[in-house]
C-alpha cells in the first residue's frame, strides 16, 4: 500500500518519527519519505543516526513550521500520504505559553488540513494523545481541538478525495518527555529514591512499535473520520518504578497540576459510535457525512456506556512483566 508512495511526516525528527521511518523501511519500499521539522540541528543528528541503517537516498529533510502556511503548500506538492506529528506536548510548558501551543497545536492543525486539501494529498493521519479526552489541562485541550478539526476536516474534501483520520494513543513508554528516561537518568546517578506523584496513578503502556503499527493500519483502511485507539494493558506508576528499581525507596509528592490518576482513551459518550476490533477500537464520526455503509468489517458495538479507562482496564502490568517490557525499550 506504501510502495511507491510519497510519505511526509510533521515533526518528524521525534520519536515517533524515528521509529516510523525504521518500521516502513522494513517493511515496504516507498519513493520517498519527508521528513519535516524547524529544528535544523535534530535534522542533522536524524541523517548521522541513520546513514547506515536505512537507505537515505529516499529520504528528504525539509525544514519548516507547522505555523507556516506557505511552507506546508510547498512541502505537501507531490506527497501521497501525510503523518501529522508535529506538536506542543509537554503539559507544563503549555500551561505556561498558551499561545504558543495554540499556535502550534490548533492553527497548525489548520494548516495542515488547508496544504492537504490543496495539494490533493490522498491521505492524511494525525497523531492524538488520551489528554484530548476530557481535558483538564491546555494541552489536552488544544489537541481535542485539533482531532475535531482532522476528523470534520473529511466534510471539505470535494473532488481531491482527500481522507483524515485520528490514531489516539498515551505516552508512548520511553519516548522524550516519558517518566522512563527521567527515571533512568536518576538511577545512573545512583539515586535510590524515586518521586511518584500519586501510587493510585495509572497509565496505559504501549511501544512505539504498536504506535506505528497503527497509523500503518489507519493509512491502510481508512475511509475518513475514524479515531484509532490500540487495546493495550494498563500499569500502576509504583509498580512501574519498583520494575525499574526493584529496592527503590518511593517519595510520594502529589499530583503535578494538569495531571488525571487515570487517564480515558473511549469516554462513556463515545461509546454509542465505537466499535471494537481483535486488536483496536475505532470511534466512527457521528456527523451527517458518515455513511454507515463506511464503518469497516469485522467490529461490533461495545455497547452504551463503555468506557475505556486506564484504572478499569481489564489489561494489567505488573512490576515483573514491565520489568521484562523495559528491556525492550
Amino acid at each position: 500500500m506504501l510502495n511507491g508512495k510519497t510519505i511526509l511526516i510533521t515533526g518528524g525528527t521525534g520519536s515517533f518519527g524515528k521509529k516510523f521511518l525504521e518500521m516502513i523501511f522494513a517493511a515496504y519500499q516507498p519513493k520517498k519519505v519527508i521528513i519535516y521539522s524547524r529544528d535544523e540541528f535534530k535534522q542533522s543528528v536524524m541523517q548521522t543516526e541513520y546513514r547506515d541503517k536505512i537507505d537515505m537516498s529516499r529520504v528528504r529533510f525539509f525544514i519548516g513550521d507547522v505555523r507556516d502556511r506557505d511552507r506546508l503548500m510547498r512541502a505537501f506538492t507531490g506527497v501521497d500520504y501525510v503523518i501529522h506529528a508535529a506538536a506542543m506536548k509537554q503539559v507544563p510548558t503549555c500551561e505556561y505559553n498558551p499561545m504558543e501551543a495554540i499556535k502550534t497545536n490548533i492553527h497548525g492543525a489548520q494548516n495542515v488540513i488547508d496544504a492537504a486539501l490543496d495539494r490533493g494529498v490522498k491521505k492524511v493521519v494525525a497523531l492524538s494523545t488520551d489528554k484530548a479526552v476530557n481535558p483538564i489541562n491546555l494541552y489536552g485541550g488544544t489537541k481535542l481541538v485539533s482531532d475535531k478539526l482532522f476528523i470534520a476536516a473529511n466534510a471539505y474534501t470535494g473532488e481531491t478525495g482527500t481522507v483524515f483520520s485520528v490514531v489516539r494513543y498515551g505516552n508512548v513508554a520511553g519516548s522524550r518527555g516519558s517518566v522512563i528516561p527521567i527515571w533512568k537518568n536518576l538511577i545512573d546517578r545512583g539515586e535510590k529514591k524515586l518521586g511518584v506523584t500519586d501510587m493510585r496513578m495509572t497509565r496505559f503502556w504501549i511501544t512505539l512499535e504498536q504506535g506505528v503499527r497503527l497509523v500503518f493500519k489507519a493509512l491502510e483502511e481508512s475511509k475518513g473520520g475514524e479515531t484509532y485507539i490500540s487495546k493495550i494493558p494498563s500499569f500502576h506508576i509504583g509498580d512501574l518504578a519498583k520494575a525499574m528499581l526493584p529496592d527503590c525507596e518511593i517519595e510520594e509528592i502529589g499530583i503535578r497540576e494538569g495531571e488525571k490518576l487515570h487517564e480515558v482513551m473511549v469516554t462513556k459518550d463515545d461509546s454509542r459510535s465505537t466499535y471494537e476490533y481483535e486488536n483496536h477500537f475505532i470511534i466512527y464520526p457521528e456527523y451527517s457525512w458518515h455513511d454507515v455503509g463506511d464503518i469497516l468489517p469485522g467490529g461490533k458495538p461495545v455497547g452504551d456506556g463503555f468506557e475505556y479507562n486506564s484504572g478499569t482496564n481489564t489489561q494489567w502490568l505488573d512490576a515483573g512483566q514491565l520489568q521484562e517490557a523495559l528491556k525492550h525499550i
